[in-house]
């Protein structure tokens, strides 16, 4: 049973279709229903936070900063446009409502874990966790740089704002006690191909 409906809402009412704004990268907000609402199953970067391109630029040696959270915001921020947004509610996560949400025939938590800006939860069905192995072997969005695992950022960032300087997060990164990117120093040691 879904809990914590907000009292204008029906305890019959789990579906909500509105337009919608984006909060972040993994939550939406319908003005009609004064209500936020996460998408099921995913995690993405927290708006404040950076990851790091391990591709070395021209002669710098510094990692290039890559605003995770803001372009996982922009990407569903693009993906829904001016659409209508449907949502299943589902669950209480974190104190918020969860709910798979689809527009133009696409469920965008599925899609943020196709191309890369968000990654599956231990409850994500199966399709979930295919299309999140299916951009991390391509190294898509966040899989393409190394970030901090996000609920570790999350206990470590004391600095949450929008003007958070790159290096802070390097600092908490060079400190990390897991990272979801794959193994880029493995990555690099592979001998170029030699049979094209």
């Amino acid at each position: 049973m879904l809990a914590a409906l907000p009292n204008h809402l029906s305890p019959f009412q789990k579906t909500i279709t509105g337009r919608a704004a984006v909060v972040d990268g993994q939550t939406l907000w319908f003005p009609k229903f004064a209500l936020g609402v996460r998408l099921a199953d995913i995690d993405a970067c927290q708006l404040p936070q950076w990851s790091f391109d391990p591709r070395q630029h021209g002669a710098s040696k510094i990692l290039k900063p890559v605003p995770c959270g803001g372009l996982a915001k922009a990407w569903l921020k693009r993906a829904i446009g001016g659409a209508t947004v449907t949502c299943q509610l589902s669950a209480v996560v974190d104190q918020a409502l969860a709910g798979r949400c689809r527009t133009k025939g696409l469920d965008l938590a599925k899609e943020m874990l196709r191309v890369g800006w968000a990654r599956a939860r231990g409850s994500a069905p199966p399709a979930y966790v295919a299309a999140q192995e299916f951009a991390r072997a391509a190294r898509y969005g966040m899989w393409g740089t190394y970030v901090l695992d996000m609920g570790e950022w999350r206990g470590k960032a004391i600095d949450r704002t929008l003007g958070r300087a790159p290096f802070a997060d390097f600092s908490l990164l060079a400190e990390r006690q897991s990272e979801i990117s794959p193994p880029f120093q493995d990555f690099r040691q592979v001998p170029d191909r030699t049979d094209r």
